[in-house]
Parts: C-alpha cells; sequence; structure tokens
C-alpha cells in the first residue's frame, strides 16, 4: 500500500503541495513573530512613555527595560535566521512568559496577548524541533562521556 501511495502521481503532488504550504507556512510564522520581537524591542529602547511606566511599575529599574529590549531584538532577529529560529523562539518564549508573569502579577493588565504569542512561539519550536536534534545527541554524548568518568 505505501508502494502504491509513492507511486501514485497524484498522492506525490499532495505531499509537495502539503510540504510547500508547511514551509510557507513556517516562514510567514518566522518573519511575523520575528518582526514583532523586534517592533517590542524598539518600542522599548526608544523610551515610549508607556514603557518607561511599565517597568517602573515592576520595580527592577530602567536596566531591566534596556535588558529585556536586548532579549527581544536578539530573539527577533534569531527567529528569522532559519539556522537559528528555534533558539529565538525560545528565547522569546522566555521572554513572554516573564512578560505573563509581570502582567499578571504586577501589573493587571491585559495578559491574553502573551498567551497568544506563547502559543505562536511554542508553534514554531514544534515545527522546527528537528533543529533541536543535535542538542539532544551533544547532550546525550555528554552524559555517557560523565558515567563513563565516573567508573
Amino acid at each position: 500500500m505505501e508502494r502504491d501511495f509513492v507511486m501514485n502521481p497524484a498522492a506525490t503532488a499532495n505531499v509537495q503541495r502539503g510540504s510547500h504550504l508547511r514551509w510557507l507556512g513556517l516562514w510567514t510564522l518566522r518573519i511575523v513573530l520575528g518582526l514583532a520581537f523586534v517592533v517590542f524591542a524598539l518600542m522599548k529602547f526608544s523610551g515610549r512613555e508607556a514603557m518607561v511606566l511599565e517597568f517602573d511599575a515592576v520595580g527592577l529599574g530602567q536596566w531591566f527595560r534596556y535588558f529585556t529590549a536586548t532579549l527581544e531584538m536578539i530573539a527577533g532577529i534569531a527567529i528569522i535566521i532559519p539556522r537559528t529560529s528555534v533558539f529565538g523562539a525560545l528565547l522569546a518564549l522566555a521572554v513572554d512568559l516573564g512578560a505573563f508573569i509581570a502582567q499578571l502579577t504586577l501589573l493587571h493588565i491585559d495578559w491574553i496577548h502573551t498567551v497568544v504569542i506563547a502559543a505562536l512561539l511554542m508553534l514554531t519550536v514544534y515545527l522546527q524541533r528537528a533543529q533541536l536534534g543535535w542538542m539532544r545527541s551533544r547532550i546525550g554524548r555528554a552524559n555517557t562521556s560523565q558515567a563513563e568518568g565516573n567508573r
């Protein structure tokens, strides 16, 4: 049955179309999320009054605004670059989690957008989970080396 699927030109065309749509969807997701995080960073770097007031309310000082903006800028650029996209999405997810906690507990403002962004970032990581394979293999080798060294 699998052989029929591979040999059937119509089935092959459907697979290629699905693959193309996945590729296009992933690129769209990367660009939208990457640009969004770059814009978030620029808003913080520019010293917009709303940003300054929010970070004052958090109570960690304005250095934290610049720190957050730097992380967002790095994440935004990394998300767009295919080789670093999954790691940029993970960094952005960490920043987004911090924003969610701050908005829910300290700022008491709308937090639903952080949940939507987190869902899109998790989708981006999921679609690129193969990029994490090298990390798993390196961690596995490191654990094996440590176990052998402890003998």
